[in-house]
């Protein structure tokens, strides 16, 4: 089964990242098919940024993404300029306090920075909750694959960080996303 994700935010986020992270997880962990594509905004920084996996069980023929159904949002301005038309069976995950707007399509709301903030004391790792709510509200890659690609990805001496950053990503998805 295809599935196209594209992530959105700005600059900074590791929205480029969290692309990889789960196209490493489908390639390396899963063994499905991936391509991960990524845009900047001319700030780099601050400007938009997006990435996009394509995830199949099959060879990969044509490796963009053209029609998502599922979009991890995490700014306002990504969603106005990646997310606004999403197609109404798509799946939305939205990081809950920096995107005010909803979407047509179903979405649930994950407060991925408050929590890397608040709980986890490191808002660098926003992006780590989002990929794993993201695993437990949609399932296009396994928690195990997941974790491994984690792990491979990030810097050393984050690994635990990152490791209870992506837990409670499965928890707040399990909680909050009822799609």
């Amino acid at each position: 089964m295809r599935h196209e994700v594209r992530f959105s935010g700005y600059g900074g986020q590791g929205i480029i990242l969290s692309a990889v992270i789960l196209g490493r997880a489908a390639a390396l962990y899963d063994g499905k098919y991936a391509v991960q594509t990524q845009v900047y905004g001319p700030e780099a920084r601050g400007g938009a940024s997006m990435g996009q996996v394509v995830i199949d069980d099959a060879p990969i023929l044509y490796p963009e993404v053209t029609d998502p159904d599922i979009y991890v949002i995490m700014s306002q301005q990504g969603f106005e300029k990646y997310g606004v038309r999403a197609r109404p069976d798509a799946v939305m995950l939205l990081d809950t306090d920096l995107v005010r707007s909803r979407p047509g399509c179903r979405y649930c709301e994950v407060p991925a920075t408050a929590e890397a903030k608040g709980v986890l004391g490191r808002e660098i790792v926003a992006n780590i909750v989002m990929i794993g709510a993201l695993v437990t509200a949609t399932g296009v890659v396994s928690r195990e694959a997941i974790e491994r690609a984690v792990l491979d990805s990030v810097p050393k001496g984050t690994e635990n960080l990152n490791s209870k950053a992506l837990k409670r990503g499965f928890e707040l998805g399990e909680r909050a996303c009822n799609l």
